[in-house]
C-alpha cells in the first residue's frame, strides 16, 4: 500500500508501539509463558471420554481394543495437560524462577496425580446423574442427562477443574471452569467444594463462590447465588471463608442468594425462591417470601412439614 493511506498506517502503528511501551499490566508480551486455551479445552474434551467412555467416544479409536484405546488416551492426556501445568507453574512464586527442568518434574507429578483421581471423578459424576434423574420427572432417562443437561455438563467441569485446583494448580482450573461458564451460563469456581449426589435443575445464572462448601444430596435450581456479603477489602479476603456452608439434604429454590462465609443452610432445609438469606439457618427449616417478608419456619418435623405438598402450603409465597 502506497501513499498517504500508508503514511497514516504506519504512523498508527507507532502510535500503538509506543502504547505498548507504557509498562502497564495490559502491555504484557510474554506469550511463552501463557496456556494454550485450545489444548486446554482439547484435553477437557479428552476426560469427558475418560469419564463418559460411551458418550464422547473418540471414533478415531474404534478399531482398537477397549484397553488399547484407554491407553492411547490417557498418553495423550497426561502428555498434554503436563505440557500445559509446566507453562502455568510459573504463576506459583516458589516456581517464578524455576528452571525447566524442575517445572516439567513438578508438572509430571502433579498429571500423575490428577490422573490417579479419574476413577474418584467418575464416582462422584455417576452420583451426580442419579441424582439429576431421581429429582427430574422431566429427565427421560440417563442418556438425556448427559447430553442433554446444563446442570452435569457444568458439574462435570467442576470437578474435574477442582482436582487440579486442590493440586495448587494455577490458571488452568479457572479456565476449565469459565469455559463451562460460557457454554451453560453456570459459574461455578474451582474451589467450591462439592458433595456426592449434586443436582442443578435448569441452572441458568448459578453462581457458587469459591470457599462454598456443598454437602451431599444438595438440589439447586436456576439464579441461585452462594456468595460473599462483601468483597470490598479486595485482595485482603484472599484465603478467608468468605461463601456460605449448605449441608446435607437441602433445597434451594430459583433466585435465592445465600451469602457470607459465616453462614450455614442446616441439614434438610428448603430455601424458598427469591430468599435473601446473611445468617445461619437451623436443620430442618424452611425459608420463604410472603408478601415481600421473610417467613421462616424452623424444625420442619416439629410443624408436620412435607416438602411434597408445599405446591398447596399457603407459607409459601413462591414456588417452582
Amino acid at each position: 500500500m502506497q501513499g498517504p493511506q500508508h503514511a497514516e498506517i504506519e504512523q498508527i502503528v507507532q502510535l500503538i508501539t509506543d502504547d505498548y511501551s507504557k509498562g502497564r499490566n495490559i502491555d504484557k508480551m510474554d506469550v511463552l509463558h501463557q496456556p494454550d486455551q485450545d489444548k486446554v479445552m482439547d484435553i477437557v474434551q479428552k476426560l469427558l471420554r475418560l469419564i463418559f467412555p460411551g458418550y464422547y467416544r473418540d471414533r478415531v479409536y474404534k478399531g482398537f481394543s477397549e484397553k488399547a484405546r484407554l491407553g492411547v488416551l490417557i498418553e495423550d492426556v497426561i502428555y498434554n495437560l503436563q505440557k500445559q501445568i509446566a507453562i502455568v507453574l510459573h504463576y506459583c512464586p516458589e516456581f517464578e524462577n524455576a528452571d525447566q527442568d524442575a517445572l516439567e518434574a513438578r508438572a509430571a507429578c502433579v498429571t500423575t496425580a490428577f490422573t490417579r483421581q479419574i476413577p474418584k471423578l467418575r464416582e462422584y459424576v455417576d452420583t451426580d446423574l442419579q441424582a439429576t434423574f431421581d429429582g427430574d420427572p422431566a429427565a427421560s432417562g440417563i442418556d438425556e442427562i448427559v447430553l442433554c443437561y446444563p446442570g452435569i455438563y457444568a458439574t462435570t467441569l467442576n470437578r474435574i477443574a477442582h482436582e487440579l485446583f486442590v493440586l495448587d494448580v494455577p490458571l488452568i482450573p479457572r479456565m476449565i471452569t469459565e469455559y463451562a461458564h460460557q457454554k451453560t451460563g453456570i459459574d461455578i469456581h474451582p474451589g467450591a467444594t462439592i458433595g456426592k449426589y449434586f443436582m442443578i435443575d435448569h441452572g441458568t445464572g448459578v453462581v457458587v463462590g469459591s470457599t462454598t462448601i456443598i454437602g451431599d444430596h444438595v438440589k439447586v435450581y436456576q439464579g441461585v447465588t452462594l456468595g460473599a456479603l462483601s468483597t470490598r477489602a479486595g485482595q485482603k479476603l484472599r484465603g478467608k471463608k468468605r461463601h456460605p456452608t449448605i449441608e446435607d439434604y437441602v433445597t434451594i429454590y430459583s433466585g435465592a442468594s445465600i451469602l457470607g462465609g459465616e453462614t450455614v443452610i442446616g441439614h434438610g432445609s428448603v430455601i424458598g425462591s427469591n430468599a435473601f438469606i446473611t445468617k445461619s439457618v437451623a436443620p430442618d427449616s424452611r425459608v420463604s417470601i410472603q408478601q415481600d417478608m421473610h417467613h421462616h419456619t424452623g424444625n420442619a418435623d416439629e410443624n408436620n412439614f412435607d416438602s411434597e405438598k408445599m405446591d398447596t402450603d399457603e407459607t409459601w409465597f413462591y414456588v417452582i
